[in-house]
């Protein structure tokens, strides 16, 4: 069954966010971290962020959450403020992609 690390940040500012959309559009997805999807929501005005990533298997789960923990704060959108792993029940995509 599919897993999803789900991490929630505070202290998340609209210019960090745009900092890290263009560094995240101008790289390649790094090997340690298998997502298939990683999905970032951003609440401005609470400066909050809640960033969804999915995985296919237990091992990529694993992996990535690894190389994730390890991560230097610098590289993440805020103060990590919870970490959790979920089963991913279903999923449904739209006609539009966003």
């Amino acid at each position: 069954m599919p897993l999803a690390r789900v991490v929630s940040f505070a202290g998340v500012t609209s210019d960090r966010i745009a900092e890290m959309q263009r560094e995240m559009e101008g790289s390649e997805r790094p090997e340690n971290v298998p997502a298939e999807e990683i999905v970032v929501l951003h609440d401005p005005d609470g400066e909050k962020s809640l960033v969804i990533l999915f995985f296919d298997s237990e091992e990529d789960y694993q992996r990535g959450d690894e190389a994730l923990s390890a991560m230097p704060s610098s590289d993440t959108p805020g103060q990590r403020t919870s970490v959790g792993r979920y089963q991913v029940a279903f999923r449904m995509a739209g006609a539009r992609a966003h």
